[in-house]
This record gives structure tokens, C-alpha cells and sequence, in this order.
């Protein structure tokens, strides 16, 4: 079993900033990618960053360039570095680790309010 336990959400002003971290615990499986998404109320889930056992990410358009993906493999963590932070970001944010055989795990989700 795989327990996947994010930290790090709250409520922020607009263009503030938060750091996001995700730790996994258990029979840790192989890795092959660890990575965020997202979902506000009354839309799916969404992609926000991914970065692979080697070391490459992914980010979905609208958070380049203001969110920084960081892992680090020997600790099992993954963390998310949001900067100038919108009110469209607004939305529980998952931690989720992706094996090599297929199997994805998800954390139970951060909440991020953006807000004045």
C-alpha cells in the first residue's frame, strides 16, 4: 500500500506565493513519474506539473512560467512551487505517483484559495 500525503495548501492574496510538498510512505513501488494536478468545483481534474524518475517535467500551459515542479527520488517527495498565484487557481490540488507498471496513486488533495 502506497499512502501519498500532501502539505502546504491555504488561502493566498492574488499574486502571492505557496509551496506545495507531497511525501509517499509505504511499500513504495516503482516510480516512474510524480506530479500534481488539480480540480476546481464543477470542473475535472486537470493537469498542473509532472516530472519523471529522470528528471523531466511537463507543465500545463497556463502555470509555466510561474510554477516550479521539484522531486527528490531518494526521499520519495515531491513539491510544487506556485508563484504569482491567480484566483483561476483556486482548486484542491493532488499529489499523485505514477509506477512503471501503470499503477497511479493519488494523496487526498491540498485546498488552494486564491483570493483578496
Amino acid at each position: 500500500q502506497v499512502h501519498l500525503v500532501e502539505s502546504g495548501g491555504g488561502l493566498v492574496q492574488p499574486g502571492g506565493s505557496l509551496r506545495l510538498s507531497c511525501a509517499a510512505s509505504g511499500s513504495i513501488p516503482s516510480i516512474y513519474l510524480m506530479g500534481w494536478y488539480r480540480q476546481a468545483p464543477g470542473k475535472q481534474r486537470e493537469l498542473v506539473a509532472i516530472i519523471t524518475s529522470g528528471g523531466s517535467t511537463t507543465y500545463s500551459d497556463s502555470m509555466k512560467g510561474r510554477f516550479t515542479i521539484s522531486r527528490d527520488n531518494a526521499k520519495y517527495t515531491v513539491s510544487l512551487r506556485m508563484n504569482s498565484l491567480r484566483p483561476e487557481d483556486t482548486a484542491v490540488y493532488y499529489c499523485k505517483l505514477g509506477t512503471s507498471y501503470g499503477v497511479d496513486y493519488w494523496g487526498q488533495g491540498t485546498q488552494v484559495t486564491v483570493s483578496s
